[in-house]
């Protein structure tokens, strides 16, 4: 039987929201091994006044199972 935990975090990029994800993905395998998949809950812009999109932020579960 496996155990799995959940942990939240936020990443953010200003390429895509794939590239925020990726990033937070990268960012917690440093320090947290087994990482099994993640749930993105929350995806926010920052914009300038004109609209256009600066940064992309994301906010996500990621699951792992425990050793």
């Amino acid at each position: 039987m496996s155990v799995a935990k959940v942990i939240e975090l936020n990443a953010a990029s200003d390429k895509s929201m794939e590239d925020a994800v990726q990033r937070g993905l990268k960012k917690a395998a440093e320090s947290v091994k087994n990482i099994k998949g993640a749930w993105v809950n929350e995806i926010k812009v920052v914009t300038d006044d004109a609209g256009n999109i600066n940064e992309w932020r994301v906010n996500m579960k990621v699951n792992f199972i425990v050793q």
